[in-house]
């Protein structure tokens, strides 16, 4: 891994202790240009950790806390008439940023959260038929509280397929917890410095969209993915989207390490996270207690490499 790429996980590290598997896989995801979800129960540093990310990542940032009186238009913003030009303006919304955090992102409508889906696919919004580009890059990071919170509501398949990962932050280890405590971290995000530039982010995001990758994994990708599909206790298989994802995220795992090229072990190791929220068990299997990660565990021993 570069040097600064270790240096952003470092000053991360001095807010969010004890989750450096998780601050490495969301640096992955910036890296590889997609969406992260952080689902977990409230307080464990979903936001913390987002925000963080971005002040080390020298990236403008802006949080949105979702509730249910948020409206789309306070997301991508809204035009209006100016008595004194005799025209209508576009005002920007909130989206307008580099790295975006969407608070509690299943607290809102479902119509609030549909105005992410052009932006997270397109990275640009459209108002009154006008189309506006979101600065470069652009990363969205959304936490979600489990379903079943009060105030909350499950996000549509289509949402959840906007994001490249979906990772669980977790309670902290014993020693990071007395750290907690003791007061040695968790004191402000203003102990955290920017260490890399948006231009050498742009760049890194470069070098792992061009990293090798061999016809074999291509076609390991491939056989994982259709394995998904001819599982009986699974009702909705891996997509396209799903197998691309994959693709992307061992991209920029093999990027972190150091590596030139994507090797098994680098998809392997973020397989859990790019399709936990795309499988969906059919109703047989949930009856008999099978897990989603237990029945993806089961295929990749199922299936080897070519």
């Amino acid at each position: 891994m570069s040097n600064e790429l270790e240096q952003v996980i470092t000053e991360v590290n001095k807010v969010v202790k004890g989750k450096e598997r998780v601050i490495r896989k969301v640096l992955a995801a910036v890296l590889a240009g997609g969406h992260v979800l952080l689902e977990d129960i409230p307080g464990v540093g979903k936001t913390t950790l987002a925000m963080a990310l971005g002040k080390a990542m020298d990236l403008q940032y802006k949080r949105m806390q979702f509730t249910p009186d948020v409206l789309p238009s306070d997301i991508v913003g809204f035009t209006m008439y100016n008595s004194g030009t005799g025209a209508f303006e576009y005002k920007k919304g909130a989206i307008f940023c580099n790295l975006f955090l969407a608070d509690e992102l299943n607290r809102t409508s479902s119509k609030t959260q549909s105005a992410l889906l052009e932006v997270m696919e397109e990275a640009r919004v459209t108002v009154d038929g006008v189309s506006y580009s979101l600065p470069t890059p652009f990363t969205v990071i959304a936490t979600e509280n489990p379903f079943g919170s009060a105030g909350t509501q499950l996000l549509p398949e289509s949402q959840l397929d906007r994001f490249l990962i979906c990772l669980n932050m977790g309670y902290p280890s014993h020693e990071a917890a007395l750290d907690v405590l003791r007061g040695s971290v968790g004191q402000g995000l203003d102990q955290v410095q920017s260490v890399l530039t948006t231009e050498r982010l742009l760049e890194l995001r470069r070098q792992a969209g061009e990293l090798h990758v061999a016809d074999n994994m291509l076609e390991y990708i491939t056989n994982l993915t259709e394995a998904t599909r001819q599982d009986a206790r699974i009702a909705l298989g891996v997509s396209p989207r799903g197998s691309i994802a994959l693709l992307k995220m061992a991209k920029a795992m093999a990027l972190m390490r150091g590596g030139e090229y994507v090797i098994p072990e680098d998809v392997l190791s973020v397989i859990n996270d790019v399709w936990r929220h795309r499988v969906h068990l059919n109703a047989r299997a949930r009856a008999e207690g099978a897990d989603v990660e237990q029945v993806i565990l089961d295929i990749t021993e199922r299936i080897q490499a070519v």
